[in-house]
């Protein structure tokens, strides 16, 4: 499966649940660790909590298992490494003090905001 495909996943999984400023990152370029990051807002614990369990129970359903999955039942930034997709889901405070778009983009034409 392609990083693209994998990312058309996660992103239907994030809308299903209603996440919020969806962007995806290109970070071939920059990056050996990963193609794509995908970050994602919810407004509560309990929905980036919600989000985290939706985008794992989709890739799941297509026999994709995750690399690992951090922040989970803390709620404040779920982290879920797909591999050549790595997944933020945040609350916005948390995204507005790490500001990864800032820190992985060297370029704003390869972000998409979905």
């Amino acid at each position: 499966m392609t990083a693209n495909e994998l990312s058309k996943i996660v992103i239907d999984a994030l809308e299903e649940l209603k996440a919020f400023d969806i962007q995806t990152i290109d970070v071939k370029k920059i990056s050996s660790i990963t193609d794509t990051m995908i970050i994602a807002s919810g407004n509560s614990t309990r929905q980036v909590k919600a989000l985290a369990d939706k985008t794992l129970e989709a890739v799941k359903e297509k026999k994709i298992h995750p690399l690992g999955a951090e922040g989970i039942q803390q709620g404040d930034w779920a982290l879920i490494d797909l591999g050549d997709v790595i997944v933020h889901i945040m609350r916005p405070v948390i995204r507005e003090y790490y500001q990864l778009e800032k820190l992985w983009s060297v370029d704003s034409r390869q972000i998409s905001t979905h």
